[in-house]
């Protein structure tokens, strides 16, 4: 039998936002079964957003959650940690607007949750299973996923850059291979695409500290590439976080080419409306017995 996880003790981090440069300290506390990621806006009197899909707000260079206009913005990283290492219910109290960009990968993250260490609960931790394939599709751009009885992800990217070109991998995931595989690819950026973004309000808090940044031949990081193909290990990385606000862990195999944050949102939000399209279950039990009742898909939806 599969339970659910929480954390063991409670863990912090401060950092800048990506985007908005600001100042910014997440807490990570432990939460009670069925009860999912919350976050709590400790600088709106503990205002709280469940990391759900009822929720997803703006997508594009990060993914933002809004409730009753109160805005958390690039999850992430720090979602697809949490879901990596397989912690169902967690409250991240941060005192901002948007979670801290560390070094610009996920594995802070799975640091800081190493230092936390997991306690099991006594629920049963249930599975949002597939049923028949779904796919999203715009111009070149792909995004599909097929019954499998695991989590496997295959990802592909394309950017004329003599250091990026074509990549593809395809992992099944699993605590140990995010963290050996996932975890420290570092989100990219192209120098010429800067100015654009700031003065969109974006990027301001960026820098070679928390993000690789390719000119039109060359990285300017002097460190290096983590991987040799790290652009494509980071869009997996986005992708799992993204996918983390279906608010239950996936069995399927996703398979995105050239897909971002806009492609993986919509894909989940087209797959939770489809009630044909999957089950819930938990692991212990036959595979095409579901849950009783189809149970909230929005985690934690007590304080709405």
């Amino acid at each position: 039998m599969s339970l659910q996880c929480t954390i063991s003790s409670p863990v912090e981090v401060s950092g800048i936002g990506l985007h908005s440069a600001v100042p910014v300290k997440i807490r990570l506390l432990p939460a009670a079964a069925n009860r999912g990621i919350i976050f709590r806006r400790t600088d709106l009197d503990g205002f709280e957003i469940p990391a759900s899909w009822k929720h997803i707000a703006r997508v594009s260079y990060a993914t933002s959650l809004m409730r009753k206009g109160v805005l958390i913005s690039t999850t992430e990283h720090l979602l697809a940690a949490l879901y990596s290492t397989g912690v169902d219910n967690a409250v991240v109290e941060i005192n901002s607007l948007e979670l801290p960009i560390i070094d610009g990968s996920s594995a802070p993250f799975i640091r800081l949750l190493q230092q936390a260490g997991r306690r099991r609960q006594r629920a049963r931790r249930s599975y949002l299973r597939l049923r028949r394939p779904l796919e999203v599709t715009e111009g070149s751009k792909r995004i599909a996923v097929y019954p499998h009885d695991g989590f496997r992800v295959t990802s592909s990217i394309d950017f004329p850059h003599p250091l990026i070109g074509r990549q593809e991998m395809e992992l099944d995931l699993t605590p140990e291979t995010f963290e050996r595989e996932i975890a420290a690819a570092r989100t990219f950026g192209f120098l010429e695409e800067i100015p654009q973004m700031k003065d969109m309000g974006l990027v301001r808090g960026g820098s070679l500290e928390n993000a690789l940044v390719f000119t039109r031949d060359s990285l300017m990081n002097l460190e290096g590439l983590r991987f040799p193909d790290e652009c494509c290990r980071h869009k997996v990385l986005d992708l799992i976080g993204d996918l983390a606000l279906i608010g239950y862990p996936l069995q399927a195999h996703v398979v995105a080419e050239r897909a971002g944050h806009a492609m993986h949102t919509a894909l989940v939000l087209k797959l939770v409306r489809d009630r044909s399209l999957w089950e819930l279950t938990t692991s212990d039990e036959p595979a095409r017995a579901t849950v009783p009742a189809m149970a909230e898909l929005a985690v934690g939806q007590a304080g709405d």
